[in-house]
């Protein structure tokens, strides 16, 4: 199963809300045109709008304003990332230079700004104020989950749950989202959709446990970015937690101090620590159980392709190589 296939029943969605980002994203500033066709050109699995037309299609809606606000949240989505790679100092992303290495630090923050700005220019053309409160507070939760991670940069104290509790602010919160959109849209039972948000929240905290994996067993051609990222940036991710709470006191010391200083320099050291501890093995289980968590989750859904789709989604997030 490949991820088109996946994607095959709503496909032609998909590719209305692609037109619909390119309209959207034009603007009279010509930087800010120039930047946003650039990011339109690198691509992107568009995941979270797919999660966002495969809820509200397997609860039976199908009017335009799913369209909006797949595009909203690809914006959303899309504006973090351009602020993430100036805090990270990112030079690589989807195997292209990031827009922060290609137009500078202050353009991509500025276009950031601009997405999200448009984002929510978008979600008030859709005048229903329970939309706007779902991705307000989602925008918000964020923010907050990106000034965590930063407090955590070049922490070795960092544990497993206030690693889990960025994870689910800052990555998890938009899929959550998307998923709960799909409900909300299509006047839910609050029961269902607690269950399509917590399946959103599973699917995009195993996606980026997955993420954090791959940053130390990936190819550097397959996964879009240069390997040892999380490392060079001091971040105690869940292979590195683990090999410091499992693994043999000197690579406990070795993990620790790599953490502290950052850089590439030990990347080959805490690689085989982290192996040595089981410590990949243990985030790809951990995965593992997100994903079946979300499986579980939309469980009462009624059977059709869209909800096929959702699960098949579900496994992707921990089998995914890149």
């Amino acid at each position: 199963m490949t991820f088109l296939s996946m994607l095959a029943p709503v496909a032609d969605d998909m590719r209305r809300v692609d037109e619909l980002i390119s309209r959207r994203l034009d603007s009279d500033v010509p930087l800010v045109r120039q930047v946003a066709e650039y990011l339109v050109a690198a691509g992107g699995k568009r995941l979270r709008p797919a999660i966002l037309l495969l809820s509200s299609s397997a609860l039976g809606y199908t009017a335009d304003p799913r369209l909006t606000l797949a595009a909203v949240v690809e914006f959303i989505h899309t504006a973090t990332l351009l602020h993430d790679d100036v805090v990270d100092e990112s030079k690589l992303r989807r195997g292209h230079e990031t827009a922060n290495a290609a137009f500078g630090n202050a353009a991509a923050v500025l276009v950031g700004d601009f997405l999200y700005s448009r984002a929510f220019q978008m979600m008030v053309e859709v005048d229903d104020m329970r939309v706007m409160r779902v991705l307000a507070d989602a925008t918000n939760t964020i923010a907050a989950g990106e000034v965590m991670q930063l407090m955590g940069s070049h922490d070795p104290d960092v544990d497993e749950s206030r690693y889990l509790e960025v994870i689910r602010r800052k990555t998890a919160k938009l899929f959550e989202a998307a998923a709960r959109l799909g409900a909300v849209l299509s006047g839910s039972a609050p029961d269902l959709e607690a269950r399509l948000a917590d399946y959103g929240a599973h699917v995009g905290t195993a996606f980026q446990l997955i993420d954090d994996v791959l940053d130390y067993s990936g190819k550097e051609s397959t996964i879009g970015k240069s390997l040892g990222d999380d490392l060079a940036e001091g971040k105690p991710t869940l292979p590195l937690i683990h090999a410091m709470r499992a693994g043999s006191p000197a690579n406990r010391d070795l993990v620790r101090n790599a953490i502290l200083g950052g850089g590439r320099e030990d990347f080959a050291t805490v690689l085989k620590a982290i192996r040595a501890s089981g410590s990949l093995d243990y985030a790809r289980q951990a995965a593992q159980r997100e994903a079946d968590a979300a499986r579980a989750a939309i469980a009462p859904l009624p059977e059709s392709e869209f909800k096929r789709s959702l699960l098949e989604l579900a496994s992707f997030s921990v089998a995914r190589q890149s």
